[in-house]
């Protein structure tokens, strides 16, 4: 009896080595072992040869690559909680499935968004540039010296109150923050009962009445630009914005106008609109303390990219064995 042959699985960008290996055992997987992403040309020549493509969100998988697809090609299992970068109706077109690896980088999101709300107001990356761009200029203990604002008592409004949303709020209510939340529904009334937290079906009445916005929805087209030059026209002079969701959910340019013209009081970014470049407005502005930025790596933990392998390998294995994987994502969704 002859061994079932593996599925050739085409891996677009450098995985954990405990992923790599169990990929390594389970399929004929195509690796990157340089991790440059993969150009269009590369793309198209996996697509027309393999059985599964797995991309990140760094990978343009649109319908213009799909087509180009082979018809031995089934399964796109995206190593990613979004797929904003998969044009999902158009695989579901072609006869490809499309996964995701949803629920995995919650806790490790939220701990990121968490940590931009304390960055922002309290000044870290100011402090710190202190002691690591002119070491031995600082002068020491001031009373009013570097003083940032208090967040304990202020309010935060989330706006995407899913699970992310959810788990900010948890731990922005720890704090001390009062919850306000806009969603497209409200959430159950037992979590609004734990969290103390206010539901505001109008964003802009929420904006306008808040010291912290954090931004915990996904990119969509209906979410595009939500956090528009009008919207931040209501945010109050004392208040900040928090972006750990989707570059373009928020306009950068409207977001650095206000900024530079001292209209909100600061801003914490791990996304952009044009990654992985970032607007040099931005940069300066950091350098003048009026915003925080990370290079998108709120997700990024150990266990959490381990996490995200394992359902990749699991959506793989259940799909090639003839069944429906755990995490389809359906078109229109």
């Amino acid at each position: 009896m002859t061994a079932k042959k593996k599925p050739k699985v085409y891996i677009t960008r450098k995985l954990p080595d405990a992923v790599e290996t169990r990929m390594r055992e389970l399929f004929d997987a195509e690796l990157n072992i340089d991790d440059a992403p993969r150009s269009v040309p590369e793309l198209i020549a996996a697509v027309k040869s393999a059985d599964v493509l797995v991309p990140t969100v760094t990978d343009r998988i649109d319908a213009a690559l799909i087509e180009q697809a082979g018809p031995q090609m089934k399964l796109i299992a995206s190593f990613s909680n979004g797929t904003d970068h998969i044009d999902v109706e158009a695989a579901a077109r072609k006869g490809i499935t499309v996964t995701n690896t949803p629920n995995v980088l919650t806790e490790d999101t939220a701990d990121m968004t968490m940590a931009l709300i304390l960055a922002v107001p309290r000044r870290l990356g100011e402090g710190a540039r202190v002691l690591t761009d002119k070491p031995g200029e600082w002068a020491g203990w001031s009373p009013t010296w570097m003083l940032g604002r208090r967040i304990h008592g202020k309010r935060i409004g989330i706006v995407g109150m899913g699970r992310i949303g959810t788990a900010v709020a948890r731990r922005a209510k720890a704090f001390g923050l009062s919850i306000h939340y806009h969603n497209r529904k409200r959430v159950n009334p037992a979590v609004e009962d734990e969290l103390e937290a206010t539901y505001w079906e109008s964003l802009d009445q929420m904006l306008a009445r808040v010291d912290i916005v954090s931004v915990n929805c996904p990119s969509t087209p209906a979410t595009f630009h939500l956090i528009s030059a009008r919207r931040l026209a209501l945010l109050q002079p004392t208040a900040y914005l928090v972006n750990t969701a989707r570059g373009d959910v928020v306009d950068e340019a409207a977001l650095i106008k206000c900024l530079r013209e001292g209209r909100i009081a600061g801003a914490g970014l791990d996304v952009f609109e044009n990654e992985p470049a970032v607007n040099p407005k931005l940069i300066k502005l950091a350098n003048e303390g009026k915003v925080v930025l990370l290079p998108h790596m709120s997700s990024a933990t150990i266990e959490g990219r381990i996490d995200m392998g394992d359902k990749v390998i699991i959506n793989i294995r259940t799909f090639i064995d003839g069944h429906r994987p755990p995490n389809r994502v359906l078109p229109g969704r």
